[in-house]
This record gives structure tokens, C-alpha cells and sequence, in this order.
């Protein structure tokens, strides 16, 4: 599929020995791209895991700790978590954010006092120890952990001061290129168009406000706030900014660094497992 609606897809609960995020997925050949959901109150356990992490917020507050920073994120900040870096997100009232994680591992990560296991592990196996009373993460040895708390720069990167901001006067494009994904957030005015005849790597965008017409392959669609794009890589694709005003949305790509190690490896197994 080109098109998605997350409001159209069930709802998963990955890792519920570590976080309470529950939300949507869509499997591309190189990433995972989901908007997650987070109760107010909930929380996420200090862990890691060896694929990069970004997260943007859209709605709601969170206290977010990564590596040994402490902040308080707002809509309109992304926040990235690089390989192996210890992270956690808590809310005091109901946030949804984009989620996206390239496939080097599946969705399951390990608690920052434990060691990696051997084999990524997938949702099922950990639904299946958590329903047989097992603790599904590994032993509590710190001194192997491979968590990482210092060393980093700065995580977090205020895109726009807020997603009630004003729209940009012209097209403007702001990004954060990690070692295997890339963030952009886009603001275009109305009739802007932008595309390629052929992808140089897989795509996703997410419709924050605004309106575009959109192509991947010959498959056409309007897309409005909520609507997610998928191009894959090689597909030719294009959109153009239509409706009465202009368009506000993010995109995240996979880098060529991700695809070479893809290429060498294998993508991580299916997270269904």
C-alpha cells in the first residue's frame, strides 16, 4: 500500500514489561513507522535497544530522559535517541507522537540494567512469557549492559516552537540526518510540488495540516491531516500542496547507511515473530 490512515490499523502494545506506548505500525523494507499513543501517567522503564530512535510530538507533554539529559519536550520537538542509548518518556497527561525505528532490530528493546539478549526478540515471544507469568527481558547484570549514558550531543531539536505556530511565509524544510534515519519537517505554501522519478531512498510523510495530492507508482490520493504516504525505495512519487491554504507535514527517509547494512544483513525478522 501507498496511503495509510493509523485510525484505520490495530493498535499493538510491544513491550509492556517496559512501556506503556501502545499504538499502530507500518513495516517498511527499512524502518518502522508508527504514531503512538502514551496515558497520562504512564511511563516507560529506562531501557535501550541497537536500533536508532526518533520521536516527534504532536500532542501533550512529556518528561523525557535520554542518556543522562533531562527535558521536558513539547509538540513540535523531535527527539532522537541514536543506537543503544538509554531512554524514557513519561507523561503526566495523554501524548501521541511519530515513532519511527529503522529494522536493524525488531520492537523489543532491553531494560538499561541488562544485557542485550543474543537474538532480537519479537512481540510474540514476549506476549508469550508475559501470559506464562516470565518476566520476558534477561537477568539484572548492569556491568553488562550496553546502554549508553554519556558521550552524546544534544538530542533533542525544537523543529517549530509549537504546532499552532504560524505557517512559514515560503517552502521551508528543516532536518536531522542520524547515522540510518532522517527527519524533516516541512512547511510548503499552497501549489508547491516536490517529488522524484525514482525514490533514492524509502519514504514516509505524515499530513500535520494542510493538503496534498499525492502519487507513489500510479496509485493517486488527497491527503489530509492524519494521512500517512509510503514510498518506497525506487518508486517514482510526487505531491503537490492544494485546498485553500498551505501544508504542514514530516517525513522521515532511511539513509544509505541503512540500506547498505540492510543490504548486508538482512532487515530485522518480522516483528510478529
Amino acid at each position: 500500500m501507498a496511503f495509510y490512515r493509523f485510525e484505520k490499523l490495530k493498535s499493538y502494545h510491544f513491550n509492556p514489561h517496559l512501556s506503556s506506548t501502545t499504538g499502530p505500525i507500518i513495516e517498511g523494507q527499512y524502518m518502522y513507522f508508527r504514531r503512538v499513543r502514551k496515558p497520562g501517567g504512564g511511563k516507560s522503564r529506562l531501557h535501550y535497544h541497537p536500533n536508532e530512535f526518533m520521536a516527534f510530538l504532536l500532542e501533550g507533554k512529556i518528561n523525557a530522559v535520554v542518556g543522562s539529559d533531562r527535558r521536558v519536550v513539547r509538540p513540535g520537538t523531535l527527539v532522537h535517541i541514536p543506537s543503544n542509548v538509554q531512554h524514557t518518556f513519561k507523561s503526566r497527561e495523554d501524548v501521541n507522537y511519530l515513532y519511527i525505528k529503522d529494522r536493524t532490530w525488531t520492537m523489543i528493546g532491553a531494560a538499561a540494567d541488562e544485557a542485550l539478549p543474543d537474538k532480537a526478540r519479537s512481540a510474540t515471544e514476549v506476549a508469550r512469557d508475559i501470559k506464562a507469568g516470565k518476566y520476558p527481558g534477561g537477568r539484572k547484570e548492569p556491568e553488562k549492559s550496553q546502554a549508553i549514558v554519556d558521550g552524546l550531543g544534544d538530542c533533542f531539536h525544537p523543529m517549530i516552537d509549537g504546532l499552532g505556530a504560524p505557517v512559514a511565509s515560503g517552502h521551508c524544510e528543516r532536518w536531522l540526518e542520524g547515522a540510518n534515519l532522517a527527519f524533516g519537517f516541512i512547511e510548503s505554501p499552497r501549489g508547491h510540488d516536490m517529488g522524484e522519478g525514482k525514490a533514492a531512498h524509502e519514504i514516509f510523510a505524515y499530513v500535520i495540516s494542510g493538503s496534498l495530492d499525492a502519487r507513489v507508482g500510479r496509485k493517486k490520493q488527497r491527503m489530509r491531516p492524519g494521512d500517512v504516504i509510503h514510498v518506497p525505495r525506487g518508486a517514482p512519487y510526487g505531491w503537490v500542496v492544494r485546498g485553500r491554504g498551505p501544508a504542514r507535514y514530516a517525513m522521515v527517509r532511511s539513509t544509505s547507511r541503512l540500506e547498505a547494512e540492510v543490504a548486508r544483513n538482512g532487515a530485522s525478522d518480522n516483528w510478529r515473530g
